[in-house]
């Protein structure tokens, strides 16, 4: 069986008048269906950028990436992309806001509406579909954006820091939230964060850039003993300080 995204010794650089900045040098990983693997690096190593590249916003100078055994493009329509910040529009209600992509790529159908209810539902938010943005909380506000992005059903999610504008105590929660929501609708994921405890307590795997130009140094299986643990769980568990403790110290040997 093929893996849902194979990327293969991709390549990119900035290209300014004051010359050139490599970013990514021969990146090669595979995300099989239902996985989530996270992205941890030093900070300004091009993990962003590899995300846009995945997404198909930016093309590979070298290598390709291929989901689903097709090139990515930019036209792409079975990759969701979460960003930090949840871009909902104050002027829409919720329910407005959660079917946006389905209005734009003209997918109103009755079963993908139905879908679209059935999720406000089960994830808390079927009382709020009238309310506007700024009557949430940061946590309601992530799980609409989440729907909004599911909504299209894609086949792969791109989590570009979804929790950093949280406070500490709301993004556990929700970091908790959208793990069982992501699991519950059986999606592959790539999140990549800053956050060593986020990546070990959501990810099966954590792909180690290193300092830019940025290159795979290591890609670590995380497996817990008891399993179906939520992140929360996870942070409490034995195995949980060996594996910080071991990709601390290989994030604080770039230098």
């Amino acid at each position: 069986m093929n893996p849902l995204l194979e990327v293969s010794h991709v390549c990119y650089s900035y290209h300014t008048l004051s010359g050139e900045t490599q970013a990514l040098t021969d990146i090669t990983f595979s995300v099989e269906e239902g996985e989530f693997l996270a992205v941890v690096g030093p900070s300004g190593c091009g993990k962003s950028t590899l995300l846009s590249l995945l997404a198909g916003l930016m093309q590979p100078e070298q290598g390709t990436i291929h989901i689903s055994q097709s090139p990515v493009s930019r036209r792409q329509t079975n990759i969701g992309y979460m960003l930090q910040k949840d871009h909902l529009f104050e002027w829409r209600t919720v329910y407005q806001n959660v079917i946006l992509g389905l209005e734009i790529q003209k997918r109103q159908t009755a079963e993908n509406l139905a879908h679209v209810e059935q999720m406000l539902k089960d994830y808390g938010l079927a009382a709020f579909k009238g309310s506007r943005p700024s009557e949430l909380s940061g946590g309601m506000r992530q799980r609409a954006a989440l729907i909004r992005t599911l909504a299209l059903d894609p086949s792969l999610l791109l989590l570009d820091e979804p929790f950093s504008a949280l406070d500490y105590q709301t993004r556990l929660n929700v970091c908790d939230d959208v793990y069982q929501i992501i699991k519950k609708e059986k999606k592959s994921a790539i999140l990549v964060t800053h956050d060593l405890s986020e990546a070990i307590s959501m990810a099966e795997r954590i792909l180690n850039l290193s300092k830019r130009p940025a290159k795979i140094s290591r890609i670590i299986s995380v497996q817990f003993q008891e399993t179906e643990l939520t992140p929360m769980k996870k942070r409490q568990a034995p195995e949980f300080k060996d594996y910080f403790n071991e990709i601390w110290k290989e994030l604080n040997s770039y230098g």
